[in-house]
């Protein structure tokens, strides 16, 4: 223990940061980017850019899906309809043949050409709470212990800098870069505090069920079904293993909103289908109100009678849910989904400047007394920091880069472009453990190149550049994401040349 509280509070910030910094880095930049996943998702997936409005599409649509889904075992399909966000209809199953996630058009029923890419609610979104690793719920234990880490920062940090107020307002771009990267870190973790400490505890809050396992067993001894009937007031009942038809599903999304305040979207579930216990849950998407937990009705699917209409939410189930709304940003507001995004990047900010500052208050006594510990922390602290930004914009381009259907090595094209993400990562550290004086000018250049190079590949395999997608509404998204590409080339550009300047 150091000599003081403050003391042992700086000691624990450090060393926190300097241990964890890459995985938390590396959360809250994919957190940042699935603020706008569904974005990401069309301009990856430029099959699914479909012109928005015309009448509600019909649920009937998914029948032929429903056939499918049962001839290949599966246990469930969901479907989202059109939304303001995603204006195709979304199906997804998984049966004996896999995971098959599969686009509608809603104007003519048509499946639209596979994707062949996660994109950014399939890769970057899962990413950010579960690390991809599927091991039990390894990555979610992983991530929530960063998670209980940050927290311990955000607190530590305030301890430590007492003159929080003046610190807020103390910025000397003037000042040896040492300085300069403490202020910046001060600044960006002051005016990000609230948030970062929100998100974060928020994000612990809504797995719950994972970190205290117990609770449940112990509670409604181990039998999770009912566990989840009866804190979220929903309906379930057990394959009967004999064939069922399945009635009228527009009947039932129409007594469905008999209910419901307004028009929009819907949520279509079926459980079981082709089993004569099959039932369809008809829910609305969570885009008026920050609550996920919205009004559903059961039906059975063979009759359609209604079975079970959700009424009574426990108010602790309640309270989750609005943790879990304000974390996911699912509602329909986009001013504050552009600030989620500011925040999150300046959470990016936080993370990375830290590191700079630990790296240049040590570099001369590190390089005094001949230690390693500086070249391995700036190798980690490049890959994680700009090495996960060249593995993300990579994924991009090779997404524009490869053709529908390719496969390879036997690996389909959702696969390669995930090996290409990894890859490149991998290349970043292995880059800046061998070329450590230029690691951070180069790699920022790569940067520029890639996000120049993903603008132009969406334009030339596409034709959908930004002046003709401010043009066209349903193409906002489009700009967008075109625009941040090249305000990110632009600042990685601009880095470049100053770190050039600086050698």
């Amino acid at each position: 223990m150091e000599p003081t509280f403050r003391a042992s509070m700086s000691w624990l910030h450090t060393w926190a940061g300097v241990v964890l910094g890459s995985l938390l880095f590396a959360i809250f930049w994919m957190g940042t980017l699935s603020v706008f996943d569904r974005e990401i998702d069309l301009w990856m997936m430029p099959m699914t850019r479909l012109q928005a409005g015309g009448p509600p599409a019909s649920a009937e649509l998914i029948r032929p899906a429903i056939a499918e889904a049962a001839a290949a075992g599966s246990a469930f399909l969901s479907s989202i309809f059109p939304t303001e966000r995603q204006p195709a209809i979304r199906l997804h199953w998984s049966g004996r043949a896999g995971s098959v996630l599969r686009y509608v058009d809603p104007a003519t029923g048509t499946a639209l050409p596979d994707p062949g890419t996660l994109a950014g609610t399939g890769f970057l979104y899962p990413f950010h709470y579960m690390l991809h690793i599927q091991a039990g719920r390894l990555g979610a234990w992983i991530v929530g212990f960063a998670g209980m880490a940050m927290l311990v920062l955000c607190v530590s940090g305030v301890v430590i800098h007492r003159k929080i107020f003046a610190e807020f307002f103390t910025f000397r771009s003037e000042r040896m870069p040492r300085r300069l990267i403490l202020d910046l870190h001060n600044v960006t973790g002051v005016v990000g505090l609230p948030f970062h400490f929100v998100i974060t505890l928020s994000g612990l809050v809504i797995f719950f069920a994972t970190y205290f396992p117990g609770t449940v067993q112990f509670a409604y001894d181990g039998d999770s079904r009912a566990f989840v009937r009866n804190s979220l007031d929903s309906f379930s009942r057990r394959a009967l293993d004999r064939p069922g038809d399945v009635a009228s599903l527009d009947a039932m999304v129409d007594e469905a909103r008999q209910s419901w305040t307004g028009g929009g979207s819907v949520i279509v579930f079926v459980s079981h289908p082709g089993d004569a216990a099959s039932y369809v849950e008809v829910s609305r998407p969570r885009e008026d109100r920050i609550n996920v937990l919205g009004d559903a009705a059961y039906f059975d699917a063979a009759t359609g009678r209604l079975l079970h209409r959700r009424l009574d939410i426990k108010p602790v189930l309640t309270a989750e849910r609005f943790i879990l709304g304000l974390h996911v940003i699912q509602f329909r507001h986009w001013t504050l989904r552009w600030v989620y995004f500011g925040l999150g990047l300046l959470g990016c900010v936080l993370i990375a400047t830290g590191f700079l500052f630990w790296l240049e208050s040590r570099r001369r006594k590190h390089e005094q007394l001949a230690l390693r510990g500086v070249p391995l922390v700036e190798g980690l602290a490049v890959g994680s920091v700009t090495g996960i930004v060249i593995a993300t914009f990579a994924f991009f381009v090779v997404n524009r880069l490869m053709p529908l259907g390719l496969t390879f090595a036997g690996y389909d094209r959702a696969a390669l472009e995930i090996w290409t993400f990894y890859i490149s990562w991998l290349a970043t550290f292995a880059h800046a453990w061998l070329r450590p004086r230029a690691a951070w000018r180069e790699q920022c250049a790569a940067i520029a190149v890639l996000a120049a190079l993903a603008v132009l590949l969406n334009w030339i395999t596409t034709g959908d550049h930004v002046a003709r997608s401010l043009g066209h509404r349903h193409l906002w998204p489009i700009a967008g994401m075109d625009l941040v590409l090249m305000a990110a080339a632009a600042l990685a550009s601009l880095a470049a040349i100053r770190l050039r300047r600086a050698a």
